[in-house]
């Protein structure tokens, strides 16, 4: 049985599961889909188009599956989807998708800590951090964990790559490739991400190899020729592999 405070309002729409517990001031709107055994704390805001999962915590203020903040949106019929098992901090904002891709999408395990915002069509995979007052802008995508610090700016269409380190403060407008520290201004490649690839298992002998596929990709200059240089010369285990197709797939280009 779901506990809805009598101060909340739900529309008749409303599809919820089981064992939620809405709190008081809370505006869940029609076409709306919620798993069992979601929190939301007061005054939390569930716009039009939420698929929400299971086991989520939705602290006060946030406001999830907004209208986008894109002039090309003309009321087009679009979702927002969050997974299982996420904690949204306080006055996070999540748009959700435009005609471009239709869906903004929030995988499960993540923390969206207090006052970030996640743009229309945004991408973000399972068990990432992303700090206080951190946004990103349109169509961004970030891998699977990946930890964001607090406000850094994201331009729309770049990507994160997963296992990263992103220093507080920064901004950028290319693609981050996986596992590595990004940092300073204007932000740069600052090493391998070595504290958080040891607490994720990964050997010694996989981060030395890591670190000499990047050796490679940034030793000459040009990214195409590092990327031959890690072919010719490295073993292409999963994650070099992982490396090479980020990089040769980047739209953006990536930091150096």
């Amino acid at each position: 049985m779901n506990q809805i405070s009598p101060l909340a309002y739900v529309h008749p729409e409303a599809k919820l599961g089981d064992n939620n517990i809405i709190g008081p001031f809370c505006f869940i709107d029609r076409n709306t889909v919620m798993g069992d055994n979601n929190v939301l704390q007061n005054s939390v805001t569930i716009n039009y188009g939420m698929r929400m999962g299971s086991n989520n915590e939705i602290m006060p203020g946030a406001s999830l599956s907004t209208k986008p903040q894109d002039l090309k949106f003309q009321g087009e019929d679009t979702t927002c989807q969050i997974g299982d098992n996420n904690s949204i901090r306080e006055n996070v904002t999540i748009s959700r998708g435009t005609a471009s891709k239709g869906v903004t999408i929030i995988g499960s395990n993540n923390l969206l800590m207090e006052n970030m915002h996640i743009g229309h069509d945004c991408v973000i995979g399972n068990s990432c951090i992303i700090g206080n007052s951190t946004k990103l802008a349109g169509e961004v995508i970030v891998d699977d964990k990946a930890i964001i610090s607090a406000t850094v700016l994201a331009h729309q269409f770049c990507r994160v790559g997963g296992y990263v380190m992103i220093q507080g403060g920064c901004g950028f407008s290319q693609d981050i490739p996986p596992y590595i520290i990004a940092g300073k201004h204007p932000i740069k490649f600052a090493g391998l991400n070595l504290v958080g690839l040891r607490r994720r298992g990964f050997s010694n002998e996989l981060i030395n190899h890591i670190h000499e596929a990047y050796r490679l990709l940034y030793s000459k200059g040009l990214i195409a020729e590092g990327l031959e240089e890690i072919k010719k010369n490295l073993q292409i285990t999963p994650e070099i592999q992982y490396i090479i197709d980020f990089v040769s797939s980047s739209k953006r280009g990536i930091i150096h």
